[in-house]
């Protein structure tokens, strides 16, 4: 009896090792008509290979340019150029700290794109996982948000995508509350929710990129 109990022990070791080191990095969901996909990607990827990126069936990217008023990925540059040399359409998004206001944030994002009218709709982070330690009333929030999204789409010339931690919406429910397009985290399952982009999971190999990467899909 011992020995069964074992050697079915060591049989689903088995299969939890294929399924994380093998199945799940190379897992891609059925496309559907009009969609496509693409990755997102920080500093914490480091040196991209995007020749390779773009021949792995990755078709757009998002790359982390800014965070609060001050922060510029150091790889923001590189990237950027690195994804448009490489023929992959490319956005741009900014990690929305609430310590900071609205304004300053946008100065800074802003500033850190090259060329704004060369790109995907431009994406703001909302999470509270990483955010500073102000946890502010739910009426400084939106009113902060909103006057991000003023400048930054008023310079862009285009409706900003919100991706939206489960955690910050559930402290201050925001996805419905500007009617702008939502980038959704949802783990393998096709979510049920509208959504631009939906973030499958964030264990995907992808050629040119040394360890594992976060894998969308758009519309």
């Amino acid at each position: 009896m011992r020995f069964a109990i074992v050697s079915i022990g060591i049989v689903l070791l088995a299969i939890v090792a294929f399924a994380w080191f093998v199945w799940l990095p190379s897992y891609r969901p059925t496309l559907r008509p009009g969609e496509r996909y693409g990755i997102d990607v920080s500093g914490h990827q480091g040196l991209i290979e995007w020749s390779k990126v773009a021949r792995s069936s990755t078709s757009f990217a998002y790359i982390k340019a800014t965070e609060g008023a001050t922060f510029v990925d150091r790889w923001f540059d590189r990237n950027w150029a690195g994804a448009v040399r490489a023929g992959l359409d490319r956005g741009a998004y900014h990690f929305f700290t609430l310590c900071v206001s609205g304004r300053a944030q946008s100065e800074n994002f802003l500033g850190a794109l090259p060329d704004a009218g060369l790109m995907l709709p431009p994406a703001v982070d909302l999470e509270l996982a990483g955010n500073c330690h102000r946890r502010p009333p739910a009426a400084e929030v939106y009113r902060e948000l909103a006057a991000f999204l003023e400048m930054v789409e008023g310079r862009t010339g285009q409706r900003s995508l919100l991706y939206v931690g489960r955690d910050f919406q559930d402290r201050y429910p925001i996805r419905s509350r500007y009617g702008r397009r939502l980038w959704v985290r949802h783990f393998l399952l096709r979510p049920s929710e509208d959504w631009l982009v939906w973030q499958v999971d964030g264990f995907a190999h992808v050629d040119g990129i040394d360890g594992r990467v976060d894998l969308d899909l758009m519309r």
